[in-house]
């Protein structure tokens, strides 16, 4: 596709996200959606300082089509997806997630309340790409002009829907400390008050909600959320909760202010609830520590390329095959328990790796899961032939190594002991390299070897 990522569209307020674009963004989407019998779309945003603005235009433009329009306000995506399942009407979501405060975006969820199959996406993106030439996607007469309501609640909803869903007599019983830190994003609005119901004592960093990101950068990456950690240790929290600015992932810290690497709590998780012959679900860049869950549970991993859309598409196929899915999702903190609902969910996350901590402490939880070291690596670039270059750099590279090659999304290149992969992002300019090894030294070895030849790639093209 041409305009939609892995999880939507983003980019830089101003120059590819404009009000202008959305707009048309979510002409071709109403009119998508009111071809398929739906008349109402629900309409939500982050805290980003852009959304409101943005949000007025994709109002216009989906009344314009002839939809009624559903504002509810800022409210986390998973808050909105619980919506959009109840009511049975698709949303168009204002965010760019973990993206910075100049960011914006949009993200398309369904009557559902999962996000658009790839196959959806590109017949949107169709509609956005001709435009309105054959006349598919045009306004309607003045007296078929959709409305606009503004919905109170969505919040309030979402937050008793996760509070039915979890444990809240195991947790209330482990009379646990929470340090929160929701970044000043969407999680602001609810996971405070979800924490306390659940009968958690919960001290909070960056907990205001605001859309220039003041106490930290919207992304929960360790180098980020320092304050979190000192928190943790001050404060004698038994764990401590990170959200992006969307609040559909979840990072944590354990009881010592130590980062939780995202791979361990998604392996810890998976070894919770996993069976024999069960499936569970993630992207090509998954840890190995999964796969050894996998492999110990008796269960099948499924691989896909990145991208939480990929994901619940593979999800759902295998649950319409009368597969058990308990749980999926990526290292990133995006988890998903397809029994709960298709869908990242970072305050469901957390509550269910609260419930792991009735009887030991969040450092013992990961502990089995600590094995490897993980380094990334970012290659911006500006031009579509210096992307092109990189991942030709890539291909020769994969080629040439005494690896197997798995080529998925990208080139993942497994040494046995160790993988690296080099893929381009699907919302940012850059060609993000990954490895992984039980030492950090092998992990930066076999990271910095294939960036070092995307970047002699990258600077030929420019030159």
């Amino acid at each position: 596709m041409e305009v939609f990522g892995s999880s939507g569209v983003r980019g830089t307020v101003g120059e590819t996200i404009t009000p202008t674009f959305v707009g048309q963004v979510a002409r071709a989407a109403g009119s998508e959606w009111r071809s398929a019998g739906h008349g109402a779309v629900a309409l939500a945003r982050d805290t980003r300082r852009t959304g409101e603005m943005l949000a007025d235009a994709v109002a216009s433009e989906l009344a314009a089509v002839g939809c009624d329009v559903r504002r509810l306000g800022v409210v986390p995506t998973p808050g909105a997806q619980a919506y959009c399942a109840r009511e049975g009407v698709p949303a168009l979501i204002i965010t760019a997630s973990h993206n910075p405060p100049r960011y914006n975006g949009v993200k398309l969820v369904g009557a559902d309340g999962y996000e658009l199959s790839r196959e959806a996406l590109e017949r949107i993106e169709s509609r956005l790409l001709r435009g309105d030439r054959d006349g598919s996607d045009a306004s309607v007469g003045w007296d078929r002009v959709g409305r606009s309501e503004r919905v109170d609640g969505a919040r309030r909803r979402y937050v008793e829907e996760l509070l039915s869903a979890v444990d809240r007599e195991a947790i209330a019983a482990a009379d646990l400390t929470v340090a929160l830190d929701p970044g000043h994003g969407a999680g602001a609005t609810t996971s405070p008050e979800f924490l306390r119901r659940l009968g958690c004592e919960v001290v909070t960093v960056n907990a205001q909600p605001d859309g220039r990101f003041p106490g930290r950068d919207p992304e929960p990456v360790a180098e980020n959320l320092g304050e979190l950690g000192e928190l943790v240790r001050a404060a004698g929290a038994d764990v401590g909760v990170a959200h992006d600015g969307d609040a559909d992932r979840a990072i944590l810290f354990d009881e010592r202010g130590e980062f939780i690497d995202g791979e361990a709590l998604l392996a810890a998780l998976a070894a919770a609830v996993l069976d024999t012959d069960d499936a569970t679900v993630s992207a090509v860049n998954v840890s190995q520590r999964l796969v050894d869950v996998a492999e110990a549970a008796g269960a099948d991993l499924e691989l896909t390329p990145i991208g939480s859309t990929y994901i619940v598409t593979r999800i759902l196929e295998l649950t319409a095959e009368g597969r058990r899915v308990p749980v999926a999702g990526e290292g990133n903190g995006g988890v998903l328990f397809p029994p709960y609902r298709p869908a990242r969910d970072g305050a469901y996350t957390a509550a269910r790796f609260l419930e792991l901590l009735a009887d030991r402490p969040a450092s013992e939880v990961v502990a089995p899961y600590d094995d490897y070291e993980n380094v990334r690596i970012n290659l911006p670039y500006e031009e579509g032939s210096t992307r092109r270059a990189m991942l030709e750099a890539a291909e020769t590279y994969a080629h040439a190594a005494d690896a197997e090659v798995t080529t998925i999304d990208g080139y993942r290149l497994d040494y046995g002991d160790a993988w690296v992969l080099a893929r381009p992002s699907g919302t940012e300019p850059l060609v993000r390299v990954y490895a992984e090894a039980r030492s950090h030294e092998r992990a930066s070895d076999l990271a910095e070897s294939m960036a070092e030849a995307l970047e002699v790639a990258a600077e030929e093209a420019r030159s």
